[in-house]
């Protein structure tokens, strides 16, 4: 064969996970990949389909990479990831420029498929949910140090605004053995932080074992010697229990840092997103994060203009951004997603105003998220080095506080040649909104 592949991964980690396994049976199945789009045979959207910026996203770049039917060498064009499960034949249908869609329970036999159809031999696949391959191997996409381990796939939450479970299916979890030797691979291959994901990694296990099974899991990971940061992301609520938060606190290589994507405070909102906390609890878990686990960052997401959400319900959600100065905090306007509970709700409300609230919690958090960064200033602080900015002559990196392409940086100058991937101390000079300013310490003075 020898043909060229080009792959283009949206959304969040999970998918890009999958890319990367995709990747790697390509590579086995005998296709160069990682070119350029301009010299591929065959491009692949892998996209996201949770929310509607998400599907515009991934029909925008369809289209670009179509160009290159003219322009370059593309003979196929293929689409997978969530879109592909979720819409299935009316992609080809309505977007006639893609020549095969896959689904995710079809992953597995990508390079047999993209062979197929640039030979000419087009034909959509969709195997069973349950067949999307969760410990293959997988070639990184990303930085070489860093990378995304799934400890399951799929969701039981099903909250009402929720489309994940109708894409994915229930959540499967893998064993700790398979998510292990995977952490040890990655590792001896380089990987130096490694970030846990699912959909709810806090109901990693209750699916195999019949109970929660992350603090386990994570005690396990950190005796991988040639770890340094283990982070932990997409938590769920009600699902942070003491035991999670005291193994957070005593591992030095756990990042103190929880990712928990709250929704709203409000309660009535919560139950109509089948939230099972309301405010009373989400104040007391807050509260008590805050006291166990020292010096935590803690990130969190909220929506805006869910169906029925009065002017007081925002009030309320936007007192208590201001009144908690969560450390990270993104926001998103409600999507109705079709065939999920709330988009046949009463009450939806208008995009403007859903838009509008929105940017009233981002720019009270730009103020939070700089008063805070302030508060950095003269501190050290460990960074993971990422990599060197040509324009600002300086390197930059990540603490702790920040995971990978959801937070800020650390922009500071060296005392010597870094490689990146390497661990250094920096003192912070200076902030801004969300990123930071620094210069590295003197290493003779450690």
């Amino acid at each position: 064969m020898g043909k060229k592949v080009a792959m283009v991964s949206l959304g969040c980690p999970k998918n890009q996970v999958d890319a990367e396994v995709m990747l790697k049976l390509l590579s086995d199945g005998g296709f160069t990949v990682g070119v350029e789009e301009s010299e591929a045979d065959a491009i692949i959207i892998n996209t996201c389909g949770f929310i509607e910026d998400a599907k515009k996203e991934a029909i925008e770049n369809i289209l670009e990479a179509a160009a290159y039917k003219k322009e370059g060498n593309l003979k196929a064009l293929v689409v997978t990831g969530c879109l592909a499960e979720r819409y299935k034949d009316d992609i080809t249908e309505e977007i006639p420029e893609v020549d095969l869609v896959v689904g995710i329970g079809s992953n597995k036999d990508i390079a047999k498929l993209v062979e197929g159809v640039v030979n000419g031999n087009i034909k959509n696949s969709y195997g069973p949910k349950e067949a999307l391959p969760l410990d293959e191997k997988r070639i990184l996409g990303g930085y070489p140090f860093s990378a995304y381990l799934k400890i399951s796939d799929g969701c039981n939450n099903r909250c009402t605004y929720c489309a994940i479970p109708l894409i994915r299916g229930k959540m499967r979890s893998r064993t700790i053995e398979s998510c292990v030797a995977e952490a040890k691979e990655l590792a001896l291959g380089g990987v130096r932080e490694l970030v846990v994901v699912a959909q709810d990694t806090t109901a990693y296990g209750e699916d195999i074992y019949g109970e929660a099974k992350l603090p386990e899991l994570l005690n396990e990971l950190c005796k991988i010697e040639e770890l340094h940061w283990i982070r932990v992301l997409y938590t769920y609520p009600e699902r942070i229990t003491d035991e999670l938060l005291e193994v957070i606190n005593r591992e030095k290589k756990i990042a103190k840092y929880l990712d928990i994507p709250l929704q709203h405070i409000d309660g009535e909102i919560l139950r109509k997103m089948n939230r099972r906390g309301n405010e009373g609890s989400i104040r007391a878990l807050i509260q008590k994060i805050r006291e166990r686990v020292k010096d935590v960052t803690i990130r969190t997401t909220f929506i805006t203009g869910f169906p029925g959400e009065s002017d007081e319900q925002f009030a309320t959600l936007h007192s208590f951004v201001k009144e908690m100065r969560f450390e990270r905090l993104g926001c998103f306007t409600y999507s109705a997603e079709e065939d999920t509970p709330a988009a046949e709700f009463d009450g939806q409300v208008d995009e403007q105003v859903k838009q509008d609230r929105m940017n009233l919690i981002m720019d009270s958090q730009m103020t939070i998220s700089a008063e805070k960064n302030n508060e950095k200033i003269g501190k050290v602080a460990e960074v993971l080095v990422e990599g060197y900015d040509d324009y600002l002559k300086c390197y930059f990196g990540r603490t702790m506080a920040d995971a990978p392409d959801v937070d800020g940086k650390i922009f500071f100058l060296a005392t010597r040649p870094l490689t990146f991937g390497e661990f250094v101390k920096v003192q912070v000079n200076d902030s801004i909104e969300y990123d930071l300013l620094g210069e590295m310490c003197d290493e003779s003075a450690q």
